[in-house]
């Protein structure tokens, strides 16, 4: 093909087939094979630009650009990802989490079982940024204590799922969190500022009806023994210290003041290992090692030590490798203009700011089904409308809460999705028997849907101080 031809614009079957093709690569490298999708995301990626290159005339370079301008666009959020590794490393060696998890194993009674459940995990989860962490450690001690009291296991599990994804959904620390943000142009203590609007009903909701439940359950006796296996553990290896707590009181406080995310998180790290030297006697070498290789917990006591062993910016690039390879794949298709087409397509059905956001919702529940993965599920969406919400002037801090209402949130409902798989492996509960039970994460989409159809707390490009048309409004009102 001539080099100086015009290049063709991508048609909807173009454009879908290399979706198609490695979504059928990521289903048989998951449920056949059981291997990471690092590879076949990157050969997605080979059979995105191999059919742009043969039938759209589409030049390599054009796009290795492309690839290359969709990471950077993420940069930041890989950055802090990055430094979130090394905060949770210190504030794991510190004690700062130990402390949280032993102050939140405390609460749970008989009646308020379901509820101190759901709190526990969100608080676990909002401490560590991981919803895989929260249930696979305290998760795996509440279902056990769910069994004593014969609470079914399926309820338990709903409620633990719904607690880790709060937490997840709302931390600083969580992957998804940051990633949300980046591929749709927010920035990160904004979009955890818009997303609580939405999330706090969700959660306000959860609560309720967990508590409703959990009074059918009054007057059992609480089987504690392995909660206070656990308690006793941390207490024997940690100076467990109420005033370690005001270091994430700070780090909220940061987050407040509208301190951007890179130095709040860097203050949040470097007050960490401060307190590991001041509370838990770490010494200098250790406290530095463990920013960087994060924690390997060795107390004898085999959840206690999964629960505890973690952190580090190594601890990232698994995570690092994942999102830079999903932006891989969505930057052949975005360069290419595959993705745009396939959005065209799709924007058809979207008349309105309410079908727009729902249209968006679907994608990203769709997504997660086909594909198995959260990251991608949250990827492609973003990239797909990030300027049609720009050109109907909404602020990005829109489509980036829509990605994790329900990106992050559904992915734990699918069962061969990585999220709900690992859930059900970890609660020893199959994915069909807690998903109704899950209703944080049934909650989530459907209020988002619902503020998008009734204009509530959606914000203007105009009204959004961090944009340019807030400044142009600004000068004009001056």
């Amino acid at each position: 093909m001539n080099n100086n031809q015009k290049k063709k614009q991508p048609t909807f079957l173009i454009s879908i087939i290399p979706i198609i093709l490695t979504i059928a690569v990521l289903a048989y490298s998951v449920l056949v094979l059981d291997i990471s999708i690092h590879i076949p995301l990157i050969i997605g990626s080979i059979i995105a630009a191999a059919m742009a290159i043969v039938f759209l005339g589409s030049k390599w370079s054009e796009i290795e650009q492309g690839i290359i301008e969709s990471i950077m666009s993420t940069m930041q959020a890989i950055l802090i990802l990055a430094i979130i590794g090394a905060l949770i490393g210190s504030w794991i060696v510190s004690g700062i989490v130990p402390t949280l998890i032993y102050y939140g194993l405390k609460i749970l009674s008989p009646t308020f079982f379901l509820v101190a459940t759901v709190l526990l995990c969100s608080v676990v989860s909002l401490a560590t940024g991981s919803s895989w962490t929260t249930a696979g450690t305290v998760g795996i001690a509440l279902v056990g204590v769910a069994k004593g009291l014969g609470i079914p296991e399926g309820l338990a599990a709903g409620a633990i799922i719904s607690g880790a994804y709060f937490g997840d959904k709302l931390s600083p620390l969580s992957d998804t969190t940051n990633l949300a943000p980046a591929v749709s142009g927010a920035t990160l203590f904004d979009h955890i500022k818009h997303m609580f609007k939405t999330t706090s009903i969700s959660y306000g909701i959860t609560l309720v009806i967990f508590t409703i439940i959990g009074f059918q359950f009054a007057g059992k006796e609480l089987d504690t023994s392995s909660l206070n296996s656990i308690l006793d553990t941390i207490n024997a290896n940690y100076n467990i210290n109420p005033l370690l707590l005001l270091v994430p009181v700070a780090v909220i406080t940061m987050v407040a003041l509208k301190i951007p995310a890179i130095p709040g998180l860097l203050a949040g790290t470097g007050l960490g290992f401060i307190a590991a030297l001041l509370f838990q006697k770490t010494n200098l070498v250790d406290a530095f090692n463990v920013l960087m290789d994060g924690v390997t917990s060795e107390t004898g006591h085999a959840m206690v030590d999964k629960l505890l062993s973690s952190g580090g910016m190594m601890s990232m690039m698994n995570t690092i490798l994942l999102i830079m390879c999903a932006l891989t794949f969505g930057g052949v298709l975005e360069k290419t203009g595959m993705l745009s087409c396939i959005a065209e397509t799709l924007l058809a059905f979207a008349k309105s700011t309410g079908s727009l956001i729902f249209v968006t919702l679907v994608s990203c529940l769709f997504i997660n089904i086909l594909t198995g993965d959260q990251y991608i599920s949250i990827a492609l969406p973003g990239k797909m409308y990030k300027d049609e919400y720009r050109k109907r002037g909404l602020a990005p801090r829109n489509l980036s809460r829509a990605l994790e209402d329900s990106g992050t949130v559904t992915s734990a409902l699918v069962p061969w999705n990585t999220c709900g798989a690992t859930m059900s492996k970890f609660l020893g509960v199959a994915t069909g028997a807690y998903w109704m039970y899950a209703f944080f994460n049934l909650l989530s989409p459907i209020v988002s849907m619902i503020a998008g159809f009734t204009g509530f707390t959606i914000m203007k490009l105009e009204d959004d101080p961090s944009s340019e048309e807030y400044k142009e409004k600004l000068n004009a009102q001056s």
